[in-house]
């Protein structure tokens, strides 16, 4: 029998400064602050939010894909504050070949404060050991710097690039994807 993470219940995670847990109805005004920021939103497929209705929507796909069972997305919550600060986690799981995607996302006043680094190592040991991933997959935009060297700080390595993979915001943009094995954790 496998103990393998079957989305029953949502996992609550915590580091050293942070919690990790689900989103709930009050991050809405947290989650808009994010995603209402340009410089959070420059390498992602979609424009600044404008509204609560916007953030709400944004929680909605959180728990749809969290009930479809493939993928999690963490708020990271500051351990002091509790003022929703980011979030990460997973999406296109595909459970066949143990393999998921990793997605991050953090307000410009907390870079360059090794939030990301901290979070994304324990959501990672999740994957690797409760999810039983062998591969985590990230894809980004070449132009996005610090999240590149955020991936290689964590110890990921560039496959390639797809080229033009995706239209977003009018134009075709390549995403150069990165990768880490289990064997590599």
């Amino acid at each position: 029998m496998s103990n393998r993470f079957d989305f029953d219940e949502f996992p609550q995670l915590r580091t050293e400064r942070f919690n990790l847990r689900s989103a709930e109805v009050k991050d809405s005004h947290d989650i808009l602050e994010l995603y209402s920021n340009e410089a959070v939103v420059e390498f992602m497929p979609f424009t600044p939010f404008e509204s609560v209705d916007d953030a709400n929507g944004e929680m909605s796909w959180y728990a749809k894909i969290f009930r479809e069972k493939s993928g999690l997305r963490w708020m990271i919550e500051d351990g002091e504050s509790g003022k929703v600060i980011g979030t990460c986690g997973f999406l296109n799981l595909e459970e066949v070949h143990n393999r998921a995607e990793i997605g991050y996302d953090l307000h410009p006043y907390y870079w360059g404060r090794g939030v990301m680094t901290e979070v994304a190592r324990v959501i990672m040991q999740f994957g690797f050991t409760s999810m039983q991933l062998n591969k985590i997959e990230a894809r980004v935009e070449p132009k996005n710097e610090a999240s590149i060297h955020l991936l290689r700080k964590l110890g990921f390595q560039q496959e390639g690039v797809l080229r033009e993979h995706e239209f977003e915001k009018g134009k075709y943009v390549d995403l150069a994807v990165f990768s880490k094995l289990r064997s590599e954790a």
